[in-house]
């Protein structure tokens, strides 16, 4: 396997700038929307809940805008603007989310923050048929997710001496946040300029008189016959379910040991962990990929993440939830990475957009329904547990639909 190229590594860039946003999304971020709500007296199973409709409202919004979009910038000239415009969104969302005091307007900010992270992952992932080979999209996917999870600690480090000691440093809590979304902002910012100069569509769609209106046109098209590319409609099929549990986990994650009453330092200790592991197992499944079939790869992970849902329905203490971290730092760059990197193998590449919009419907958009389904049994029962027990299903339902996807020709 030759070294990375200049652009592999320059695309790779950019997992490590927006990855700051993921992992403050599952860490310092709910616990100051739990400070925010526990000053409007608002309850644990509450607030558990009001996280989780505010990440399936966003999740959602993605499902309908993301195929669209996905699709349009199939276009000639396309995909690096839109791409841009998405990547400021969310920089732009990230740096405001210090100026709201109530709960409602924070959560407000914060789905468009999350949007325009959502809709910039659409247009990324279909760049990796333009950076790369399909014989290296496993490693360079990998790789990716890898040096995310690792280099995203490093802004976080910063964030999380800020948030634990603010009052050794001389700080206000407030201040502490401001500087902390604002640290990981510029990071996400500074680690997008490479791609953005440096970047070419190679793959796709000469432009025609009315771009948008013919988007429609081939998206409609592609639904229509979806069922005919029957080893992609099942992958996608499978990838709603089992993805949606590992989306759902990622985003509760920290939330639910808040709501349990777990330590707030063990909490985030924990999670940067999980980020620790995560890079070399990323590595090693991308390696791995060189000897196994992809798909017996996947397979493995899905059943392990089975397993992780299933143990954290007992979950009552700290040193189970650090299991459970590093548990999920093993399988969760890796899942994500090979699901990625296999999805672009049986796809065209000059229709990389659009399928990677349906892709992300079928992902991050597919997640508004695992943490939907933990806030309403939450509520309906009282018992957060009962809630975390749906997640192991969903990981069954993938597995069956993904071994019928592979099957096919």
């Amino acid at each position: 396997m030759n070294k990375l190229t200049k652009l592999e590594k320059y695309w790779i860039l950019y997992d490590v700038g927006n990855s700051a946003f993921v992992l403050l999304i599952a860490t310092i971020i709910p616990i100051y929307f739990n400070h925010l709500a526990a000053l409007a007296q608002i309850s644990e199973v509450d607030y558990l809940a009001y996280w989780g409709y505010a990440a399936s409202l966003t999740t959602a919004i993605v499902a309908i805008i993301g195929p669209v979009l996905g699709t349009i910038v199939d276009t000639k000239g396309y995909k690096k603007p839109i791409f841009t415009i998405s990547m400021i969104v969310g920089v732009l969302g990230l740096a405001a989310l210090s100026v709201p005091t109530n709960w409602i307007i924070f959560l407000a900010v914060f789905v468009i923050a999350k949007i325009g992270y959502n809709t910039s992952l659409i247009f990324y992932d279909s760049m990796l048929l333009d950076v790369t080979t399909n014989e290296r999209s496993d490693v360079v996917s990998s790789q990716g997710y890898a040096w995310g999870y690792i280099g995203s600690c490093i802004p976080f480090v910063v964030s999380l001496v800020l948030v634990l000691f603010y009052d050794n440093i001389g700080l206000s809590f407030q201040i502490a946040m401001t500087l902390a979304f604002f640290i990981n902002a510029a990071w996400w910012l500074l680690m997008t300029i490479p791609l953005l100069k440096n970047y070419e569509q190679k793959h796709y769609i000469e432009k025609p008189k009315n771009p948008i209106k013919e988007s429609f046109k081939r998206l409609a098209l592609t639904l229509k016959d979806m069922k005919k590319e029957k080893k992609v409609f099942l992958f996608l099929v499978s990838f709603f379910f089992y993805i949606d549990g590992v989306y759902t986990i990622i985003d509760m994650a920290t939330a639910y040991g808040s709501a349990l009453g777990l330590n707030t330092e063990g909490l985030l200790v924990a999670l940067l962990v999980t980020q620790i592991v995560a890079f070399p197992f990323a590595i090693i499944f991308g390696k791995l990929s060189h000897k196994y079939e992809t798909h017996k790869l996947i397979e493995i992970c899905i059943i392990a993440y089975t397993a992780i849902a299933l143990f954290a329905i007992q979950l009552d203490k700290q040193w189970e939830f650090w299991l459970l971290a590093v548990c999920v730092g093993m399988f969760q760059g890796a899942v994500q990475a090979l699901s990625r990197s296999y999805f672009a193998k049986i796809i065209p590449p000059e229709k990389s957009g659009e399928y990677f919009g349906l892709f992300d419907i079928c992902g991050k958009g597919a997640s508004f329904m695992g943490t939907t389904l933990v806030g309403v049994v939450a509520q309906l029962t009282g018992h957060m547990n009962i809630g975390v027990a749906i997640i192991s299903i969903l990981f069954v339902i993938g597995f069956f639909f993904f071994r019928k996807a592979t099957r096919c020709e």
